[in-house]
């Protein structure tokens, strides 16, 4: 299964897309998006929808796995990250991939057993369970590839349940 996992954001989208088979995770590629600010927020929006539109066709993921918006403090900032959540979907949908969401806390829990996990602890799971010499560079694509292994491991989860309840 290949995985692309998305950290939506309106300045800036992390994404990563892994391969996995079985318990075997294989890091296909993992990079940001970045547009400035000065530029209005729906040619930010369609930017990153053009930009994902290609890596989906070039990469030919399964799913997509999509963090969503965290709402504690600031909810203008939460309503502008959903804005980018739903133009990620968007591109998956219309390639006719299924999309998946996952909230932060849900995240960091499946990553770095740990739902409050500082975000350098979760940089250093993805590093661990991927293999890696090295964290991903930038921090909005090791988001984003720890949001593809959230998936995966959901995934593998609800699988291990469902043989469980066929005995």
């Amino acid at each position: 299964m290949r995985i692309l996992g998305i950290d939506p954001g309106t300045l800036v989208m992390g994404y990563g897309i892994i391969d996995s088979q079985a318990d075997d995770m294989t890091l296909v590629c993992c990079n940001a998006l970045t547009c400035s600010q000065r530029y209005p927020i729906a040619e930010r929006l369609s930017y990153f929808f053009n930009k994902l539109s290609e890596i989906i066709t070039n990469y030919r993921p399964d799913v997509v796995a999509v963090e969503q918006p965290f709402v504690a403090k600031n909810v203008r900032t939460a309503l502008a990250i959903g804005k980018a959540q739903a133009v990620a979907m968007l591109a998956a949908s219309q390639q006719g991939i299924p999309t998946y969401e996952y909230s932060p806390a849900q995240i960091k829990r499946v990553v770095g057993n740990y739902g409050a996990s500082s975000k350098e602890q979760i940089q250093e799971m993805v590093r661990l369970q991927l293999g890696l010499a090295e964290a991903p560079q930038p921090n909005d694509a090791a988001d984003a590839l720890a949001v593809a292994i959230c998936h995966i491991r959901e995934v593998h989860l609800r699988e291990i349940l469902a043989r469980q309840g066929e005995k």
